[in-house]
């Protein structure tokens, strides 16, 4: 796998031209190309792919595989693809992200066959970098979406908006890019034009920490990080919150939070898989705790340093797994190789590894930056739960060390 960065999107995007007034097409985005949506079918896609090397597939292809079945269905509450009733909406659910990737060049398709659509996958660095994580999904997207309204010329009518912020500015970019699209495309009602609008000016007005659109007008604030997901039910951070007193279930009962179970196992194995990647990439597989002991073997399990299962919340966040080797695994993270127990000394040596490994890569402009110093803070915050790692300044890792070390004296 070849890690992208921000530059290397900018650069693919660079190489297309996606004037809507040569192509035609209005379906360069539309409303099922949320993050968290276009980041799973990208997954569900190489992991098709995988197994069907230089094939063209339908996008029945990717629904009715099993990796597809046994994921989708329950993390974004459809019904089974199985079931009849199902197929319209997965049509949508797949079709409309798969079109994206194919006016965006990801993608090839070939419409020559039965008048079916068969695609196939043309830049699979790209794709991988989209079915990493929701976030990198929501970058392309913004780097993306605004290349196309720059070639379109309609940027300028987007700017305005986000200058001025005010009603009337935003009817203005509304109403033009409704007005554009009925003209330059077969789409030929103001409704569908809105839904799609949805999906191109808030991704922007996230980045550019503005109002968007809600309810069919401008927003009464900035638009939220989960208010871009098609799958808001299960935005990671719900317990940042959380006041002290009350334990995560008592917040969760109180907010009416429900966790969905088989979405953080599912987001748990990606990170691990991009851990372990990550791992195998910039630091050739060695262990990240180091021991003159097993230094030399492979790390080829990653380890999360607080449980999944006492810790949802934090499951997927990659600053708490760490690649250990089988003998650190089995044998001294888990306590006689039982997985159900943590053995707490080692547990505080994995976070100080963790903590320099996080260091290491953030000082490495060279490296992918997969790691964040706030999200580290947060692991520590829920994991040992202490509100000390909540006021330690970005990248302080001597007062994010000592915080550590006096956690586990306690």
């Amino acid at each position: 796998m070849k890690f992208l960065k921000e530059s290397d999107i900018q650069e693919f995007l660079d190489t297309h031209n996606y004037d809507i007034r040569l192509t035609g097409n209005a379906r360069w985005i539309d409303q099922k190309c949320a993050a968290d949506v276009v980041t799973i079918v990208s997954d569900c896609i190489l992991q098709y792919a995988d197994s069907n090397p230089d094939t063209y597939f339908t996008s029945m292809d990717i629904w009715y595989a099993e990796y597809t079945v046994s994921n989708v269905a329950d993390i974004f509450k459809k019904p089974s693809p199985n079931e009849e009733k199902a197929k319209n909406e997965y049509d949508k659910f797949f079709q409309q992200p798969m079109e994206m990737l194919v006016y965006a060049g990801v993608l090839e398709k070939d419409s020559s066959k039965n008048k079916r659509n068969f695609y196939k996958v043309v830049n699979r660095n790209i794709l991988e970098y989209l079915a990493i994580r929701e976030r990198n999904a929501l970058t392309f997207l913004q780097l993306y979406i605004t290349k196309v309204l720059t070639d379109s010329d309609l940027i300028s009518l987007f700017n305005t908006f986000f200058e001025k912020q005010t009603k009337n500015a935003y009817d203005s970019v509304k109403d033009g890019f409704t007005n554009f699209t009925i003209q330059h495309t077969k789409i030929n009602g103001a409704t569908e034009c809105h839904r799609i609008f949805i999906k191109i000016i808030n991704p922007l007005a996230y980045k550019l920490n503005k109002c968007g659109t809600e309810r069919g007008t401008i927003s009464n604030g900035k638009i939220t990080y989960d208010m871009l997901m098609y799958n808001r039910d299960n935005f990671r951070d719900i317990y940042a919150d959380k006041p002290k007193e009350l334990t995560r279930k008592q917040y969760a009962d109180q907010k009416g939070l429900k966790p969905s179970a088989k979405f953080n196992s599912y987001m748990s194995q990606k990170a691990k898989r991009l851990v372990r990647m990550f791992n195998d990439t910039f630091r050739n597989s060695k262990t990240e705790v180091f021991d003159k002991k097993h230094n030399s073997d492979l790390a080829v399990n990653i380890h999360h340093i607080f449980p999944e299962a006492e810790f949802p919340e934090i499951c997927a966040y990659y600053e708490n797994l760490i690649a250990l080797t089988p003998t650190q695994h089995f044998s001294y993270a888990h306590p006689n190789g039982n997985t159900n127990k943590i053995n707490i000394a080692y547990q505080h040596i994995c976070l100080l590894a963790k903590a320099s490994v996080i260091k290491e890569t953030l000082e490495d402009m060279n490296r992918e930056q997969i790691y964040e110093f706030g999200k580290f803070m947060h692991v520590c915050f829920v994991g040992l739960d202490n509100d000390t790692f909540t006021k330690i300044a970005d990248r302080d890792f001597d007062g994010a060390i000592t915080a550590i070390n006096l956690a586990y004296s306690a």
